[in-house]
């Protein structure tokens, strides 16, 4: 079909879905309109996922990517302890994959991850591309005005959190790099099912939405970021913006007990893997001493765990292991 037929099959299913009230128009128009709410803060992220950069079309199936490109983006929003409401996703791709299926079945995976969130696809942009595919992903979500957490609000004395568990995408990744691939695997053997759960936890990263809500409408988190370029960058990127220093205690990072199972025979590091890996998506946060008393236990089934504090900023951002204390450098992603 050509583009317009096809937008206007997405435009059928959005619509099915049901329209919020504050939703006056959706796909249909130049743009989708969206009446002011009082006392609503509008939060708005973006995300840009590049073929051989960010993710490789061998080593991942078109559901798993529709996926991903929204799940990318609800992570920021959950960061900011806001709700996720609107999406619009734009997509350049090759002639050749657009005649395929591969366009369907990415939407499918993407609008699956939305109705589990009451998300509503509202626009975007369809062009051709030569060579890559070029997925473009905007998220926005609202909160109570003023109380969005940012990252810089974390004081000397906080308590460091991070949900769920860490390193579990970045083995996943060295995995794939290593020619694993997810598929209907007969899952009886202990390492089998670790492997495919790894190279899910990488292609299919579950955003901790109900987390982020928990802690931004409860006010628990003075500042928060989510996990996706690794621990020890967004923790830098997060004390930068605090003016402030930190110390992890590496025996307490709750690495990924498939991690640690696999990565001893396959010469990979779990404590570097949960420190520097990176696209957990978890959310790392800082709590007041008087809010820690607060914080529920679990989330949607996912739990958390205290890894550290906040110091003042002329201690540095260091990590103790054992009697050994010593700097953390910003190794995670960079993408130049």
């Amino acid at each position: 079909m050509n583009e317009f037929d096809f937008i206007n099959q997405l435009r059928a299913k959005t619509e099915a879905r049901g329209f919020p009230s504050e939703l006056a128009r959706g796909i249909g128009d130049d743009a989708a309109l969206i009446k002011q709410l009082t006392g609503r803060d509008t939060v708005v992220s973006a995300d840009m996922l590049v073929e051989d950069i960010d993710f490789r079309r061998d080593a991942t199936q078109p559901r798993l990517l529709g996926h991903k490109t929204l799940a990318v983006s609800l992570s920021d929003i959950a960061a900011m302890g806001a709700r996720p409401r609107w999406a619009l996703v734009s997509l350049a791709i090759p002639p050749e994959t657009w005649a395929s299926d591969f366009v369907a079945e990415l939407y499918e995976g993407l609008l699956s991850l939305a109705d589990c969130y009451e998300v509503r696809l509202i626009g975007g942009d369809l062009s051709s591309a030569f060579g890559q595919i070029v997925i473009d992903s905007i998220v926005m979500g609202e909160c109570c005005s003023g109380n969005a957490v940012l990252r810089s609000g974390a004081r000397p004395g906080d308590h460091l959190f991070v949900t769920g568990s860490l390193g579990g995408s970045a083995a996943g990744l060295r995995l794939s790099e290593q020619g694993a691939r997810a598929g209907p695997y007969e899952l009886e053997d202990p390492e089998v099912r670790f492997i495919q759960q790894l190279l899910m936890r990488h292609l299919r990263p579950a955003p901790r939405v109900g987390w982020g809500l928990v802690l931004g409408e409860e006010r628990l988190a003075s500042a928060m970021i989510d996990i996706s370029d690794g621990l020890s960058s967004d923790l830098h990127h997060l004390c930068r913006e605090s003016r402030v220093g930190a110390i992890l205690e590496s025996g307490k990072l709750p690495i990924d007990s498939r991690v640690a199972a696999l990565c001893g025979r396959r010469a990979l590091d779990p404590l570097m893997l949960a420190l520097h890996g990176g696209e957990d998506f978890e959310l790392l946060f800082a709590v007041s001493p008087e809010n820690v008393p607060r914080l529920p236990s679990k989330v949607d089934g996912i739990g958390l765990t205290e890894i550290g504090a906040i110091k003042p900023e002329s201690e540095g951002i260091r990590v103790s292991e054992g009697s050994h204390l010593w700097n953390l450098k910003p190794e995670g992603w960079k993408h130049f």
